[in-house]
């Protein structure tokens, strides 16, 4: 069954995903600093992650817990952005939003060495 506000079905629609999705990687990469900047420390992480004596689980884990600030920071930016599309101006629930969304990126900017310390301590 066709939905009717959906365009593409199959593969089409993957790839249309996977253009989109590119699309949004070069935008973040473009626009957001602190995307530039969780990129460059995932291309520190990830090699020192996999050279480390762990397990392949440790390492899957230590891998993972840096991948997730790229997810969270991604999503923060969505919701800045979307947050600033709809007005400028300074409200509370705007400022709720983007104070979330901060605070979810510092969790997981936490997670990093948590993780990493009970993977090559534990």
């Amino acid at each position: 069954m066709k939905i009717p506000h959906k365009g593409k079905t199959g593969f089409a629609r993957i790839w249309n995903a996977l253009l989109y999705s590119l699309d949004g990687l070069a935008a973040a990469f473009r626009h957001e600093e602190a995307f530039r900047q969780e990129v460059l420390l995932a291309l520190v992480l990830i090699p020192i992650a996999i050279a480390t004596p762990a397990t392949g689980a440790g390492k899957a884990l230590m891998v993972a817990s840096v991948l997730l600030v790229l997810v969270v920071e991604l999503l923060n930016s969505s919701i800045e952005a979307v947050t600033d599309r709809v007005s400028l101006e300074d409200h509370v629930l705007a400022k709720r939003a983007k104070d979330m969304g901060s605070a979810a990126v510092m969790i997981s900017l936490i997670n990093v060495p948590v993780v990493w310390l009970l993977v090559l301590l534990g």
